[in-house]
C-alpha cells in the first residue's frame, strides 16, 4: 500500500530554515504590551484634532503623533500577519491577526481628520507655515496631500462619498463572490489519466500539459462556464466602470484614467506611451508565437497552446543553499554594499524557507519600517524557485535601503516603483545564467522563461490596459457595456495582439469576464511599465554604463521621498518617453533570436 507523503508540521521545520520573529517582538507578551500601548495612543489621538492649523509647531506635532501611531500599528501588524502566515491553523495567531485588523480600522477612523484638516488650511497660509525650519522635512509629505487639492470636494461631500463606499464597491464584491465561490466547473482528465475538478489554479496547470487534447478540454470547459455567466459579468464590470467614471466626474477630472493616475502621481503620458510602444512592437510577439507553433509541431496554434513550455525543465536539483550561492553571484554586479545586505538577509534568519502544514502559499517580502525585511517562501528545488528568491530579495533589499535612508514618513515605496526592484533582480539573474550556463538545454529554458515572462507581463498586461481604457471611454460616451459589446472588442483586440499565427478561438473573447484586475481601477499597466523599466536598468548595470549602479542604489534609497516619476528620472529613465520600452523590446528580440538558434540545434 502506498503511503502519501505529508507536509511537515511547523514544529518539525529546522529552526535555521524559519524566520526569527523575535527580532520584531522578543515574545508574545511583548506584542501584547505593545498592543495595549497602541490602543491607549489611539484613544488620545483625537485630542490634536482641530489644532493643526494653529502654527508650524502644532502642524508638526500633529503629523508626528499620527505617524507615530501608524508606526506602532505597522509593527504590530507585521508580527501578527507573519505569525499567522507561517501556520494559519494556529488559533492563537489567528486571534492576533483579527485583533490587529480591528485596531487598524479604529486607528483609521480616529485619524481620519488629518488630511481634511490640512486641506482646510488656506493655501497661502500653509505655504507660509512650510517656510518654518520645523517643517523643512515635511514639505513633500504635505505636497502629496495638497497637490490634487482642486480635485477634492468639501468635507461634507467627501464624507458622503466615503460613506457610500460599500455601495460603490458592490460590483467588485459581487464579481469576487461569483468568481471565487459560485462558479461550478466540470471535471477534466490530464495526460496521465488523473481526473481533476477545474479551478483557476488547475486550469493554469493543465494549459502547460504536453497533450493538446488536455489543453483543449481545459480551455473549452473553463470558458464554457464563464460564457454562461457573461451577461452577469458584464453587469458587474459595467457597474465598476460607471463608478470610476462617476467619481472622476465629480472630482473634476477629464477621465477615470486621469483620476487613477493622479492618485499615484503618474502623468497620463506614461500610460499612453506604453500602449503606443507595445503596439509598435507587436511584430516581435507575432514572431514568438509563430516559433511556438513550429517547435510544438502543431498544424494550427490556438490560444490554449500559448502556455505549454517550449523547453523541458532542466534536470537540475537546486537546493536552497545552491540557490543562495547563485543569487549572490548574480547580484554581485551591484557591488559590495548591496551584496552585504543580501548576505544579511540570507544569514540573519530573515527567510522562512520550507513549506509546512497550514503555511500560506506563494512568496512575498514583508516586515515593516522597524523590522528586518523578511521573506516568505515555499521552497521547491527548481529553477523557478531560484528566480523567486532573486525576486523577493530585490524587494527586501529595496526595503532595507528605504528604511535605513528615509524617515518613517517616506520609509515605504509606491507600487509603481516596487516591482521594478524585484524584476531588475530577475533580469540580472537571467543575464548571469546566460553568461555562466553552457548547457544548451539550460540556456534554452532560461531564454524561454524570460520570453514567457515578457509576453505575460509587458504584452498581456498592456492588452488588458488597452481594453480597460476603451470600455471606460465607451461608457463615458454613453455606450452600454453589454457582454456582446465588450466581447466583440476584446476578441478583436486579442487577434490584433497575437497576430495571424494564432487561431483567435471564439472563447477568448470572454476572457475579460475572469480578470479581477479590471476591478482595480487602472492598475494593470504598472506591471508592464515595471518589467520594461527593470529590463532597461538591468541592461545599464550589466553593461557597466557610467553611474548606473550609483543611480540605481539612489532609487532604492529614495523610498517615498519624491514623486515616482522623479525618482525614476534620477535613476536614468524618463517614463513619459519610449526609450526604456524600446530598449526592453531590443532585449526581447535579441533573446528570441538566440532561442531560435538553440532550438534549431
Amino acid at each position: 500500500m502506498k503511503t502519501v507523503k505529508q507536509l511537515p508540521l511547523r514544529s518539525e521545520i529546522p529552526s535555521d530554515l524559519t524566520w526569527d520573529l523575535t527580532l520584531v517582538f522578543p515574545s508574545d507578551a511583548d506584542f501584547e504590551a505593545a498592543f495595549k500601548q497602541a490602543e491607549l495612543a489611539n484613544q488620545k489621538i483625537k485630542q490634536i484634532a482641530g489644532t493643526l492649523g494653529q502654527s508650524a509647531s502644532s502642524l508638526k506635532t500633529g503629523i508626528d503623533q499620527v505617524l507615530a501611531l501608524y508606526r506602532q500599528v505597522d509593527k504590530l501588524s507585521a508580527y501578527a500577519s507573519m505569525k499567522n502566515d507561517q501556520d494559519t491553523t494556529n488559533s492563537h495567531y489567528q486571534a492576533y491577526q483579527a485583533q490587529v485588523e480591528t485596531l487598524i480600522a479604529a486607528v483609521n477612523a480616529a485619524t481620519a481628520f488629518l488630511e481634511p484638516e490640512i486641506l482646510a488650511i488656506a493655501p497661502q497660509y500653509l505655504k507660509q507655515l512650510e517656510q518654518d525650519p520645523l517643517l523643512q522635512d515635511y514639505q513633500h509629505f504635505l505636497d502629496m496631500i495638497t497637490i490634487n487639492r482642486r480635485h477634492i470636494l468639501d468635507q461634507e461631500r467627501e464624507s458622503l462619498l466615503a460613506a457610500a463606499g460599500d455601495v460603490l464597491d458592490n460590483s467588485s464584491n459581487i464579481f469576487n463572490i461569483l468568481d471565487n465561490s459560485d462558479l461550478k466547473f466540470p471535471n477534466v482528465t490530464d495526460e496521465n489519466g488523473q481526473e481533476y475538478q477545474l479551478s483557476a489554479g488547475i486550469y493554469d496547470t493543465l494549459l502547460e500539459s504536453p497533450d493538446v487534447t488536455v489543453r483543449y478540454q481545459a480551455f473549452t470547459n473553463f470558458y464554457q462556464v464563464y460564457g454562461q455567466f457573461k451577461n452577469t459579468f458584464a453587469a458587474t464590470l459595467a457597474g465598476e466602470v460607471k463608478k470610476n467614471n462617476y467619481l472622476a466626474q465629480v472630482h473634476h477630472y477629464d477621465s477615470a484614467k486621469d483620476q487613477a493616475l493622479a492618485e499615484n502621481y503618474i502623468a497620463p503620458q506614461v500610460y499612453d506611451t506604453l500602449i503606443t510602444e507595445v503596439n509598435q512592437h507587436l511584430d516581435l510577439l507575432h514572431q514568438y508565437v509563430a516559433l511556438r507553433r513550429r517547435v510544438l509541431n502543431l498544424p494550427q496554434l490556438h490560444m490554449y497552446d500559448l502556455y505549454v513550455p517550449l523547453v523541458a525543465k532542466p534536470d537540475c536539483d537546486y537546493t536552497f543553499n545552491t540557490a543562495k550561492e547563485i543569487v549572490q553571484n548574480a547580484l554581485a554586479v551591484f557591488g559590495t554594499d548591496y551584496l552585504s545586505h543580501v548576505e544579511e538577509i540570507f544569514t540573519g534568519r530573515y527567510i522562512d524557507v520550507m513549506e509546512n502544514q497550514g503555511k500560506v502559499s506563494g512568496a512575498y517580502s514583508g516586515g515593516c519600517y522597524d523590522s528586518a525585511p523578511y521573506e516568505l517562501l515555499n521552497w521547491q528545488n527548481n529553477l523557478d524557485n531560484v528566480y523567486t528568491l532573486a525576486h523577493e530579495t530585490g524587494h527586501s533589499v529595496h526595503s532595507w535601503y528605504t528604511r535605513h535612508y528615509q524617515p518613517y514618513m517616506y520609509g515605504d515605496y509606491p507600487i509603481f516603483l516596487a516591482e521594478i526592484a524585484s524584476t531588475t533582480n530577475e533580469n540580472i539573474l537571467t543575464e548571469y545564467l546566460l553568461q555562466t550556463q553552457t548547457d544548451p538545454k539550460v540556456r534554452a529554458y532560461v531564454l524561454n522563461y524570460y520570453l514567457d515572462s515578457f509576453k505575460g507581463t509587458v504584452y498581456r498586461q498592456t492588452q488588458f490596459a488597452q481594453f480597460e481604457h476603451y470600455i471606460h471611454q465607451s461608457a463615458a460616451q454613453g455606450q452600454a457595456l453589454t457582454a456582446d459589446f465588450m466581447s466583440d472588442y476584446y476578441g478583436k483586440l486579442n487577434a490584433h495582439y497575437y497576430g495571424p499565427a494564432v487561431i483567435n478561438d471564439p472563447q477568448i473573447a470572454w476572457e475579460w469576464t475572469r480578470i479581477p484586475h479590471f476591478y482595480m481601477d487602472y492598475y494593470v499597466y504598472q506591471y508592464a511599465t515595471g518589467f520594461a523599466a527593470a529590463s532597461y536598468l538591468a541592461k545599464q548595470i550589466v553593461t557597466q554604463q557610467p553611474q548606473a549602479i550609483t543611480k540605481y542604489l539612489n532609487y532604492l534609497k529614495a523610498g517615498n521621498s519624491n514623486y515616482p516619476l522623479n525618482i525614476m528620472q534620477e535613476a536614468g529613465i524618463d517614463m513619459t518617453k519610449g526609450e526604456y520600452l524600446k530598449t526592453a523590446f531590443a532585449t526581447f528580440a535579441q533573446r528570441l533570436n538566440e532561442l531560435k538558434t538553440l532550438l534549431k540545434q
